[in-house]
C-alpha cells in the first residue's frame, strides 16, 4: 500500500514536471524572441530617421511655390554596392568616415560609376536604404543651397487690375451710378485695402489672391460691356501721360524744397548766434582781442582763409586743420564774416581758442574800397541767390586786395574737413601759374565737369576766347600765388567777365564758371589726394578715397549741419565739434 501511494506521487511529479515543461519553456523562447524582434526594429527605425527627416523637409519645400525650375539642379545620384568597399558601413567599421564627408576617394569613384550607370540599382534591402537615404540627403542639400527668390509678380497683376478697372470706369459717364460701375468701384477698394504696404507676393494674404482672382472675374465684365481695345488703349495712354506729368512735377518740387533746404539754416544756429552775440557785446573792450596779431603779415607762416558767415563750420576748418597739422605754431587763419555774425564769430573763437595757431576775425564790410570799386557788379537785379548777391561768395576774386601784405595763401570753403597736415602745400613748384587746384575733367569720376556744363559755348566771344575741351578743376581748396596774381591783375579780368555777364547770359549762376575763365590757362593741377569732393550729394565716393585724402568737401546742398546731409559722412564733420558744449546744449545742437 505504501509502495503503491509513493508510485502514484512520483507519477504525479512526473507529470506536473512535464505540464510546466510543455508551458513556460515555450513562453521564455517567445519572450527571448521578442527582445531581438524588437531590437532589430528600434534599430531599423533609429537609422530610418534621417530618411524620415529630410522626406519631411522635402515635402515642406515642396510646398514653396517657385517661378520655374531652371535654378534647380538635378540631384546626383549616388548608389553603393553590397559587399564593395564603397559601402559606409564598411568604411565606418574600418575607420574610414573622413571619405564620406568630402568629395574625395571612395565617394568620388562611387559618384562617377553612377554617372555612367545612372539607371542601376540595387535589389538588397540594404543598397536600397543607402540609396534612398544618401539620394534624399544631397537632394535636400541642392535645394536648401538655391536661394529664395523674392517676387512681386502678385503685387504687379493686382496693381495692373487696379489700372485697368480705372481705365474702364473713366469710360462711363461721371454721374453714372450702374452695377458694374458700383462693382469696379468695390473691386478697386478691396484690392488696394488688401495690398497695402505689401512690397512682395510673400507679404499678401490669401483673401488677397481671392480678391485678386475676383477683380479677374469683374474685368472679364467689363471687357465684355465695353469691347473697344483702341478706346481702352487710348485711355490707357492719357492715363500714363498724366501721370507722368505729375511725377515731373513732383521732381521739380523735390528739387526745389531741396535747394532751399541747403540755402537755410537751422534754428539752433541762429539759436547759438544770437547767444554769442549778447556775450559778446558783454566783454570789456581789451577782452574782445586775439593774442598773436603781430604774425598776420609774417610770410614765412602758413596763411589760411575762410569766407562764411557760419560760425560751427568755420570752427570744424580750423579746427581740423590745426589738429592735423605738424606745426599748429606756424599757422594763421584769417575768417572773415559779415558785421551780422562777427560779434558771434569772434567770441567763439574767443572761447575756443586755436591753441598755439594765430587766428584773425574781420567783417567784409571792412573793406570800403569793396563797396566803393565794386559794389554795383556784386548784385543781380531780381534775384535772390546767394551765389549772385553774396559779397563772400566773390570775395575770392580779391584776395591780393585784402591780403596786400602776404604772397602766397590757401583759400578753404567752409564745407571742408582737413583731415592731414597741409605744410607741404607751400613747397608746390607752381611754375608760373597762379591757381593750384585738383582737376575735375576726368570721365567716370563723380566730379567731373566740363566747361560747356557751365559756360553757354554758342556765343561767338566765349568759343573764339576758350576751349570747351579744357580741364576743369575745383574750388574749396586752392593754392593762389599772389604775387603772380597781382603781376597778371587777374581781378581786373574777373571784374570785365563779371561787366559781360550782366549783359547776355554767357555762363550758369555761381562763382566756379567766372573762377574757370578768370584762372583760364593760370592753373596748375595738384595731386586728386589732396581734395576730394562729393560728400554734399550722392556721389558713391569709396571711403577708401576718402580716408587718404588730405581735405574733404562737403559741396553740393546736402552740408553735414543739416538734416538732409548724408549719414554716412556727417561723422568726418561732428568729429571736430564738442556736443557737450553748453551753448550747444542750450541750443538744442546735436550730433
Amino acid at each position: 500500500m505504501i509502495s503503491m501511494k509513493k508510485c502514484w506521487r512520483c507519477k504525479r511529479i512526473f507529470f506536473l514536471y512535464l505540464l510546466s515543461i510543455c508551458v513556460f519553456l515555450p513562453l521564455i523562447l517567445l519572450s527571448e524572441r521578442l527582445k531581438h524582434v524588437l531590437y532589430l526594429g528600434k534599430k531599423e527605425f533609429v537609422e530610418d530617421l534621417p530618411s524620415i527627416k529630410y522626406r519631411r523637409d522635402g515635402e515642406r519645400l515642396s510646398v514653396v511655390e517657385t517661378e520655374g525650375d531652371e535654378g534647380l539642379k538635378v540631384p546626383d545620384l549616388v548608389v553603393y554596392r553590397d559587399g564593395s568597399k564603397e559601402n559606409p558601413k564598411s568604411n565606418n567599421s574600418s575607420g574610414n568616415a573622413a571619405d564620406l564627408l568630402g568629395k574625395n576617394g571612395t565617394e568620388q569613384k562611387v559618384e562617377e560609376e553612377s554617372k555612367q550607370n545612372p539607371q542601376k540599382i540595387l535589389s538588397t534591402p540594404s543598397g536600397r536604404k543607402e540609396q534612398s537615404s544618401l539620394t534624399k540627403i544631397q537632394h535636400d542639400k541642392s535645394i536648401r543651397s538655391q536661394p529664395q527668390r523674392v517676387t512681386d509678380e502678385k503685387i504687379k497683376q493686382i496693381r495692373d487690375q487696379v489700372i485697368r478697372a480705372k481705365a474702364y470706369l473713366n469710360f462711363a459717364p461721371p454721374s453714372s451710378n450702374s452695377h458694374l460701375m458700383k462693382e469696379l468701384r468695390l473691386r478697386i477698394k478691396e484690392l488696394e485695402r488688401a495690398v497695402g504696404e505689401a512690397s512682395k507676393d510673400s507679404d499678401l494674404s490669401r483673401s488677397a489672391l481671392q480678391r485678386m482672382r475676383t477683380m479677374e472675374a469683374t474685368l472679364l465684365k467689363a471687357s465684355q460691356a465695353y469691347p473697344d481695345c483702341s478706346a481702352l488703349v487710348a485711355k490707357l495712354r492719357a492715363m500714363t501721360n498724366r501721370v507722368e506729368e505729375q511725377l515731373e512735377a513732383q521732381k521739380s518740387q523735390a528739387k526745389y524744397l531741396v535747394e532751399l533746404a541747403g540755402r537755410s539754416t537751422p534754428k539752433g544756429f541762429h539759436c547759438l548766434t544770437m547767444r554769442l552775440t549778447t556775450e559778446y557785446f558783454a566783454l570789456h573792450p581789451e577782452e574782445q582781442n586775439f593774442p598773436n596779431q603781430e604774425k598776420l603779415d609774417d610770410g614765412d607762416l602758413y596763411h589760411y582763409a575762410v569766407f562764411s558767415d557760419n560760425v560751427l563750420a568755420c570752427s570744424v576748418v580750423v579746427k581740423s586743420t590745426i589738429s592735423n597739422a605738424m606745426d599748429p605754431e606756424k599757422i594763421v587763419f584769417h575768417v572773415v564774416t559779415d558785421s551780422l555774425n562777427l560779434p558771434a564769430m569772434s567770441l567763439w573763437f574767443l572761447l575756443n581758442p586755436p591753441g598755439k595757431a594765430t587766428i584773425q576775425i574781420q567783417s567784409v564790410e571792412k573793406f570800403e574800397w569793396l563797396a566803393a570799386k565794386y559794389n554795383s557788379t556784386l548784385k543781380k537785379e531780381n534775384s535772390h541767390d546767394s551765389r549772385y548777391t553774396s559779397a563772400l561768395n566773390h570775395l575770392r576774386f580779391y584776395l591780393p586786395d585784402v591780403f596786400p601784405q602776404l604772397h602766397k595763401i590757401v583759400l578753404l570753403d567752409h564745407d571742408v574737413v582737413v583731415q592731414r597736415d597741409m605744410s607741404r602745400l607751400w613747397g608746390i613748384d607752381m611754375k608760373g601759374k597762379v591757381n593750384g587746384a585738383v582737376e575735375t575733367c576726368q570721365e567716370g569720376e563723380p566730379s567731373f565737369r566740363q566747361m560747356d556744363m557751365f559756360i553757354n559755348f554758342s556765343d561767338p566771344m566765349v568759343a573764339e576766347r576758350f576751349d570747351a575741351k579744357t580741364c576743369t578743376w575745383a574750388f574749396g581748396m586752392n593754392l593762389f600765388d599772389l604775387h603772380e596774381w597781382r603781376r597778371q591783375n587777374l581781378t581786373a579780368v574777373y571784374h570785365k567777365y563779371l561787366q559781360m555777364g550782366r549783359k547776355k547770359p554767357l555762363w550758369k549762376a555761381g562763382s566756379l564758371p567766372l573762377g574757370w575763365i578768370t584762372f583760364y590757362n593760370q592753373t596748375i593741377a595738384l595731386d586728386s589726394r589732396w581734395h576730394v569732393l562729393g560728400l554734399g550729394y550722392e556721389s558713391g565716393t569709396a571711403r577708401s578715397e576718402i580716408d587718404r585724402a588730405a581735405v574733404i568737401q562737403y559741396d553740393g546742398v546736402m552740408k553735414p549741419w543739416l538734416e538732409i546731409g548724408i549719414s554716412k559722412y556727417k561723422g568726418y564733420w561732428s568729429k571736430y565739434l564738442n556736443y557737450d558744449d553748453s551753448l550747444l546744449q542750450q541750443c538744442n545742437i546735436h550730433e
